[in-house]
């Protein structure tokens, strides 16, 4: 099961090793509190939406609809959200690092207030994503649309916050090779997932389903990032986070709620390495410059380069620039020259030959590539 850790447990020792894959049992603000300052990589906030409502739902056969109505979502006043609000985004924006980024949900009774104070609070809304419901509950009373969706909010930690993490490629690759929109389609939680206690009612009313945190979670994340859920609830982050080999922590008061998630969570199976691995674009390689080469000797001062059809050559000198016709440069400079063009992709251009066949030399940069990778695990 997971590991429970009591607030005075996180005050005592508070160093990440204590409260890593762990539910903080307490005040979500005062256990924020206690966390060390820029420690966790992302967050995600499912707050108590303060849904107002005024005595019991019943259906048109007067059966009783299961809404929620649970103590921990009801505040005397919006001023009162909005404190409450502003505390905890407060503490979240403390613990999030730099590069680190916040998603908050919600519906229309509290989420235009959330907006409101994370841009009051300096965070920077990178979008607004819309939570469609293919099962969406009726409007019971038929005096309004039928309220089908939630909405998240995705923000980066200020407005300068450039090196958040955006798994471009990969949700565009997950999405036929279409970019990702931000209306997603999922149904809400039900059937297997949805968890229940022995007297056959839902353990939580708002449980999220497993397949929206996943996308989240995998748009936003790197395997090994810590994922701090502070409305823990029956843990779907943190099953979600497990099986896709993040880190986690959550925070949750509520006894019962702590139970089912660390049950929950303990039955989960992590996926492997080959699984796991996020799919990267260009702009994320690292960078590496055509110097490298010749100082890693795959290529050597004094070797010739070609074009792919032999029309153009060009001699490598030590400093890692190349010589042709009395012309000098980098590798995209000196092949823009000597075609006539106003720019050129050396490494697609010039060719190194090996074994009689004709090669780019952004075959040997793959090389240094793969090489810096393997340091890096």
């Amino acid at each position: 099961m997971a590991s429970v850790l009591p607030l005075s447990g996180l005050r005592q020792s508070p160093e990440p090793g204590s409260w890593l894959n762990s539910i903080i049992k307490g005040d979500c603000v005062a256990a924020l509190d206690a966390l060390p300052d820029q420690s966790v990589d992302a967050i995600f906030a499912d707050p108590p939406y303060n849904l107002q409502l005024g005595g019991m739902l019943t259906r048109p056969d007067q059966s009783l609809v299961d809404a929620v109505d649970d103590e921990w979502d009801q505040f005397a006043s919006f001023e009162a959200y909005d404190a409450f609000t502003r505390a905890w985004l407060l503490a979240c924006r403390r613990v999030l690092k730099p590069t680190g980024s916040i998603w908050v949900i919600g519906s229309y009774h509290n989420i235009f207030r959330v907006g409101a104070m994370m841009q009051d609070l300096n965070f920077w809304i990178l979008n607004d994503i819309v939570w469609r419901k293919t099962n969406p509950m009726p409007n019971f009373k038929g005096r309004r649309f039928q309220n089908a969706h939630e909405t998240m909010i995705w923000a980066s930690r200020d407005p300068k916050a450039k090196g958040y993490t955006f798994n471009y490629d990969a949700m565009k690759a997950a999405n036929d090779d279409v970019q990702m929109r931000s209306d997603w389609l999922f149904p809400i939680c039900s059937g297997g997932e949805r968890l229940k206690g022995e007297d056959g009612k839902k353990v939580h009313p708002t449980q999220k389903p497993e397949a929206l945190l996943a996308r989240v979670i995998m748009a936003s994340t790197r395997p090994g990032d810590i994922i701090l859920d502070p409305f823990f609830g029956t843990g779907t982050t943190g099953a979600v986070a497990k099986r896709l080999g993040r880190n986690f922590v959550g925070i949750e008061r509520e006894q019962d709620y702590i139970d089912a998630a660390s049950a929950r969570i303990a039955a989960v199976e992590p996926l492997g390495k080959a699984e796991l691995t996020v799919m990267t674009g260009k702009k994320q390689e690292a960078r590496v410059a055509f110097n490298v080469l010749v100082e890693s000797g795959l290529v050597k001062p004094g070797q010739v380069l070609t074009d792919a059809r032999r029309k153009y050559s060009a001699i490598v000198r030590a400093d890692g620039t190349l010589a042709s016709g009395g012309e000098a440069g980098s590798i995209h400079r000196l092949g823009a020259r000597v075609q006539g063009f106003d720019a050129c992709n050396g490494w697609t251009f010039w060719h190194y030959e090996e074994n009689g066949q004709l090669k780019p030399i952004d075959d040997l940069r793959a090389q240094i590539r793969a090489g810096l990778g393997k340091l890096a695990d």
